[in-house]
């Protein structure tokens, strides 16, 4: 068994809406600063899968200079992720999440994240935890300039 850590954080840009967070928009009218669609749920779980395989980060597979990854699907970097993770021996068990934003608000949205994240991931939804957490006003997170998310990926031989 091998686990991973991951973290990802994005400020808030309008002109890249929609917001979405686990593959699924929760926002229409906000949107984040990034190279690909922003998610920086998915992003999390990208780089918790590629550590707990000791494959690098996202970054490292898929730098923001590269114009291929301009408006990518994070969904799809979490799928090559996954198979890269195949590629050594190892495969998602389970994946735990928390979104550290202080106006936006997943509750709604929980079901539907774990949903898409379990697809992408190969596992099933009970195997996927969503939470959330604000900073209670602290820092930028706090002032509402952008969003963070950290995850946790399990992962056992293929």
């Amino acid at each position: 068994m091998r686990v991973g850590i991951g973290f990802d954080a994005h400020r808030f840009d309008a002109a890249s809406a929609p917001l979405r967070l686990g593959g699924v928009v929760v926002d229409p009218a906000r949107g984040l600063a990034a190279t690909s669609d922003g998610d920086v749920v998915v992003h999390a779980v990208v780089d918790a899968v590629l550590g707990a395989a000791a494959l690098g980060d996202l970054g490292t597979h898929f730098p923001s200079s590269d114009e291929r990854w301009k408006g990518a699907d994070s969904l799809q970097l979490l799928r090559n992720a996954v198979d890269s993770a195949a590629a050594v021996g190892f495969r998602p068990a389970s994946v735990d999440v928390t979104v550290v934003a202080q106006s936006v608000m997943i509750g709604h949205h929980r079901s539907e994240m774990r949903t898409a994240l379990a697809r992408a991931l190969g596992i099933d939804v009970d195997d996927v935890s969503v939470k959330a957490t604000t900073t209670d006003g602290m820092g930028s997170i706090g002032n509402d300039e952008g969003i963070a998310a950290m995850a946790v990926a399990t992962l056992v031989s293929a």
